[in-house]
């Protein structure tokens, strides 16, 4: 009984070292998206505050700003001047 139990305990201590790793890797990684989606927020109301660039907030750029992050509000912004018209 002695020999098993071991096993089973140093077995149950691996695999909790290997799922704490894990989940640190995907909370790093859900970080990283949630920072670059406000950010993204953050930068579209920016924009909207400057009067040279007419910017629609509505559902669609709020989206766009909020999946693409600065980047969306880029692609938003040269939409824009282009004269995109479903912003």
């Amino acid at each position: 009984m002695g020999i098993e139990t071991l096993l089973v305990g140093i077995l149950l201590v691996v695999l909790l070292v290997i799922g704490i790793i894990i989940l640190v890797k995907a909370a790093g990684i859900i970080l990283k998206i949630l920072l670059h989606m406000a950010l993204g927020f953050v930068l579209l109301f920016i924009v909207d505050l400057i009067p040279f660039i007419q910017v629609p907030i509505n559902v669609i750029t709020v989206i766009v700003a909020g999946f693409g992050g600065v980047f969306g509000v880029v692609l938003l912004i040269i939409l824009n001047a282009l004269g995109v018209s479903w912003l």
